[in-house]
């Protein structure tokens, strides 16, 4: 039996879908070692194991020719001097593409290749990400007090490969230095 079109609304100012079939919710104890301030992260575990962010996710089947879309959101908050993002990831299937379309709040997406090559974007509301096949991504919130909140949709057979970034990291980090906001070479990644 075949699938029939359907509908969802994302209301305005959470943007949560109203038809949401999971819901993931990343705190602080799922991030480590992805901080560069080891003290500060085990600092603020400590005191409480904040939620970093969330994913409502609208399934489909894990096969070909799917999508899988929903709503993320990075809370605002910061990890030392580095401000609160996803755990960021590889597709499985690392010759799939994803798209984001940023609702609200400000931020960057890292992202960057097996290889090495890497890029960063900036990210505010109206703004659309194409995330090439290949390339590792993650979202980073630079909003102090609104929730970086955007959509996506990416084939559902493409999975998730989170092992690579947890082992090392992304090139770049964003930071707050001087009171600004600052992309930085983060001085733990290695060169493949």
């Amino acid at each position: 039996m075949a699938d029939f079109p359907f509908t969802f609304d994302m209301p305005f100012p959470r943007w949560i879908p109203t038809r949401v079939d999971n819901h993931i919710i990343r705190k602080l104890s799922a991030m480590r070692g992805q901080y560069q301030d080891g003290h500060a992260y085990e600092e603020m575990l400590k005191n409480e194991d904040t939620v970093i962010y969330e994913v409502y996710e609208v399934r489909r089947p894990e096969i070909a020719g799917e999508f899988l879309m929903g709503v993320s959101v990075v809370h605002p908050g910061m990890v030392g001097a580095e401000f609160f993002m996803t755990k960021g990831h590889f597709h499985r299937l690392i010759d799939t593409a994803e798209v984001y379309l940023c609702l609200s709040g400000e931020g960057f997406m890292l992202m960057e290749t097996p290889e090495g090559d890497a890029s960063v974007n900036p990210i505010s509301p109206g703004r659309v990400l194409y995330v090439p096949p290949r390339w590792a991504h993650r979202t980073v919130s630079t909003s102090r007090q609104q929730d970086l909140v955007f959509f996506f949709a990416y084939p559902a057979n493409a999975g998730h490969d989170y092992g690579t970034i947890e082992k090392k990291g992304f090139r770049k980090l964003v930071m707050e230095v001087e009171g600004q906001v600052q992309v930085v070479d983060n001085p733990r990644w290695e060169k493949p």
